[in-house]
């Protein structure tokens, strides 16, 4: 990969999420006024408007709501990773998060219904969250 690599950039909501995935921890958010849970960090409750936000450790397993093979890369930096796979994953924890999927997890293996947890791998110092390994239903 090459330095032209897209990454997020953190501001003050975020950090706590990319120190996290850097710790190798997914976190989320949940309101302690209603209860909503949000993966995409917010300064309010998408569903109360709330400030009341707290992080939490997600268990990092979940089920493949669907996926996708990327054949055609959307920008020249990704054209070395082509085909890869992009998934959505339906957290226990009650969110959904996109990610590549990693082999083995990754190509042909990968299932609408899989039991899948989540990983995360170094892209140029930064870990990104990935579908790492199927997991037995532990529901």
């Amino acid at each position: 990969m090459t330095t032209n690599y897209p990454l997020p950039r953190p501001n003050a909501q975020t950090q706590p999420f990319w120190d996290g995935c850097a710790e190798g921890e997914l976190r989320y958010q949940r309101c302690a006024s209603c209860g909503h849970v949000q993966c995409i960090p917010r300064s309010l409750c998408e569903q109360c408007h709330g400030t009341d936000l707290h992080w939490r450790a997600s268990s990092r397993l979940g089920t493949v709501l669907t996926f996708t093979t990327v054949y055609r890369a959307p920008l020249p930096v990704f054209k070395d990773m082509v085909p890869y796979v992009i998934a959505i994953i339906d957290m226990d924890d009650g969110f959904r998060v996109m990610a590549n999927a990693l082999p083995p997890a990754g190509q042909k293996e990968l299932a609408i219904g899989s039991r899948v947890r989540i990983d995360f791998t170094d892209v140029h110092g930064m870990a990104l969250p990935v579908v790492g390994a199927f997991v037995e239903d532990a529901k």
